[in-house]
């Protein structure tokens, strides 16, 4: 009987562990998807939530088991209060940074942004810290491998569980019902009365958002849809807060000026037959491009849901149009997939108002403006083709860097036409004389340097990190400061585990590195993005099954391996990676990229195996993990290739570590 009890209670003990790490992970991603819709801020910052969020699952195990139970009782409060805050105060950008460029409204509203965002940071921490102090609690009660093995399936149910969302394109309002009936669940009955009136209140401040009239939300964005008051437009469509995009009737699209025009007007000699739009959105650019004449128009489009309102909503309906073939997919993806030819591409606004979800600088257009693609689209181009791009782009050193870059690819200047606030049009032609030009292109000054697929940043003016990010990265690590030491955690306990400190800030680093490098190789799409974290927490499992099958480790011979894998994601250039065909690009993205973080775990396991306080040492990981998040703006000085080097350090660090603390004990059993 007492076994059948035993065998009841360590079942219990699982699955409330697998719903608290889900319930973490998925309310993390929530977080940093709905914050970011409505403080435009964290479009921009998306890591901002994710470090808060580190901080406070960091402070959620290392406190000790017998203190913090307050935390696990309010842990709903901070998080209605947060969901209140941003609904109530949604905060604009200003545009006044002039070290890089955000494509934002111009005006602010609600709280100055030094006050939402340390408010929000703090916050998000507390409800991770209760959410992690929940799971910590529940951790303990297990072996260590056998605790990490059910935190790890639980966080691939919450990452998968998050997907599922974004593929069905569901409000928010869903995202916070399931938050709050997991939440209830590992409340318990006791808690029933606290738990459930701050997160009905939740649900119902998301319930009005969700059912706002011409809300609705795609996998990228929340966006709104207004019919225009106007003749010259029929619809407004706002993304994340902001203006993006609005339907117009062709007549409108075509009369004289119109920067639609300018491609086609400036290109007299080419056919224009087969053309190819990237940044397609609500179809203005491919009505355009039926009216001049087009046989053959590619539309890649990345968010499915602004496609689908140009199906629904454009008055001169070109999705309608059996010339016209859509693409849901990322625009540079396409480009490395396709093999058509093209009379014209068209690069048509193409500037997203959010990042690659744990990336803390890349936004889904980065790639679609590195020399790498501009060269990919040259190569796409007939004979007699021709590219053109256009924009607001709001700084005249951000034309010059593109024009230069396409004065650099094509070997000669292409034409500018500039429009009021501070529109622009670039065309340049595979010659000259595929161009005719009422001016060409000259530098307003010294020409910024071009960006690549190493250095993925068109917006950023200079090599380094703007004072933006300096001020705010210093915050957080002041905040995190003062928040350990305000938990009571004893610091001079932890230091034991700097080697899995040092871990953690090495694995978060290599993890971003792999998101980066999938999203240059198979796009900057949500899916990829997900799949990508999918395949993360897979080989982490992996290494955790096979820690467990063994009775002992070299740990010499693995870091070995975890070098050898680091030095070959080193030396393989990203484009010897993009040149091969697409079966044989996967798999070595995959190698390449998995076989460090299989070592990786192999050696973290082994680690928790063996500590005698695996909750602590779980909890330095985290706060590891925070550090590494930081350490991930070193790419704006270096590139991104460069922060293998930074992780190799970091591991070289951890190895040193384990030999000058001693914080090995007789395995327990797992």
């Amino acid at each position: 009987m007492k076994l059948d009890e035993t065998g009841q209670k360590g079942s219990s003990v699982r699955l409330r562990l697998m719903l608290a790490s889900s319930t973490m992970l998925f309310v993390e991603l929530a977080l940093i998807r709905w914050a970011g819709a409505n403080v435009v801020h964290l479009s921009y910052f998306s890591n901002f939530i994710l470090l808060g969020s580190f901080l406070g699952i960091g402070i959620g195990f290392l406190i000790a088991a017998e203190r913090g139970q307050w935390l696990k009782r309010w842990t709903p409060v901070p998080l209605v209060l947060l969901v209140v805050l941003v609904r109530e105060f949604p905060v604009q950008v200003r545009q006044s940074s002039g070290q890089v460029i955000y494509f934002t409204a111009v005006k602010t509203t609600g709280l100055p942004e030094w006050v939402t965002l340390p408010v929000i940071f703090l916050l998000t921490a507390a409800i991770m810290a209760g959410i992690g102090k929940i799971t910590a609690d529940l951790f303990r009660q297990l072996p260590s491998l056998n605790a990490y093995r059910y935190d790890l399936l639980g966080s691939l149910t919450g990452s998968i569980s998050f997907a599922v969302l974004s593929w069905l394109r569901a409000p928010s309002v869903v995202w916070g019902v399931l938050a709050a009936v997991a939440l209830l669940i590992l409340g318990g009955r006791r808690n029933t009365l606290v738990y459930g009136i701050p997160l009905t209140a939740m649900v119902a401040v998301l319930f009005l958002e969700s059912t706002t009239t011409g809300i609705t939300w795609s996998p990228y964005y929340k966006i709104q849809l207004e019919r225009s008051p106007t003749t010259t437009r029929t619809y407004y469509i706002s993304a994340n807060g902001v203006p993006h995009q609005s339907t117009a009737p062709l007549p409108v699209l075509m009369r004289e000026n119109s920067p639609y025009r300018e491609a086609y007007e400036q290109t007299p000699r080419n056919p224009h037959k087969r053309v190819l739009v990237i940044g397609a959105g609500n179809g203005n650019d491919v009505a355009v491009a039926l009216a001049y004449g087009a046989e053959h128009v590619d539309a890649v489009e990345i968010d499915p849901r602004l496609q689908q309102i140009g199906a629904q909503l454009h008055p001169a309906k070109p999705y309608d149009d059996p010339r016209v073939h859509v693409h849901i997919d990322d625009g540079r993806a396409f480009l490395e997939r396709t093999d058509t030819k093209y009379d014209l591409i068209v690069l048509a606004l193409p500037d997203s108002l959010t990042l690659v979800a744990g990336a803390s600088n890349l936004r889904l257009e980065s790639y679609l403006f590195t020399r790498e693609a501009f060269e990919a689209a040259r190569d796409h181009l007939t004979p007699d083709g021709a590219f053109a791009m256009y924009n607001y782009y709001r700084k005249s050193w951000l034309v010059d860097r593109f024009a230069g870059t396409l004065d650099d690819v094509y070997g000669h200047a292409p034409c500018l036409t500039t429009f009021k606030r501070n529109a622009a049009v670039l065309v340049t032609g595979m010659t000259p004389a595929d161009q005719s030009c009422a001016q060409i292109w000259r530098p307003s000054g010294k020409v910024p340097a071009a960006a690549t697929d190493d250095h993925p940043f068109p917006y950023l003016l200079h090599r380094g990190i703007p004072t933006l990010y300096l001020g705010a990265l210093g915050t957080m690590l002041l905040v995190t400061l003062l928040s350990v030491r305000l938990a009571g955690v004893r610091i001079k306990k932890t230091i034991r585990y700097t080697d899995m400190f040092l871990l953690g800030a090495a694995f978060l680093l290599l993890e971003t590195k792999n998101v980066i490098g999938f999203a240059l190789y198979f796009g900057t799409t949500w899916l990829v993005n997900a799949l990508v974290f999918i395949g993360v927490l897979l080989a982490v499992l992996a290494a955790v099954e096979v820690r467990r099958k063994l009775r002992h480790v070299n740990q010499i011979l693995l870091q070995l391996l975890l070098f050898g894998s680091l030095a070959a994601a080193w030396l393989v250039p990203a484009q010897a990676v993009l040149a091969l065909p697409f079966p044989a690009r996967l798999a070595s993205a995959i190698a390449l990229a998995f076989a460090p973080i299989f070592c990786a775990n192999l050696i973290f396991s082994d680690r928790l195996a063996l500590a005698p306080d695996p909750t602590s040492a779980f909890g330095a990981n985290l706060l590891g993990a925070l550090t590494g998040g930081a350490l991930e703006y070193l790419a704006l000085m270096t590139g991104y290739q460069t922060l293998l080097l930074v992780v190799a350090l970091l591991y070289l660090g951890a190895g040193i570590a384990m030999r000058v603390t001693d914080t090995a004990t007789p395995a327990p059993k797992t």
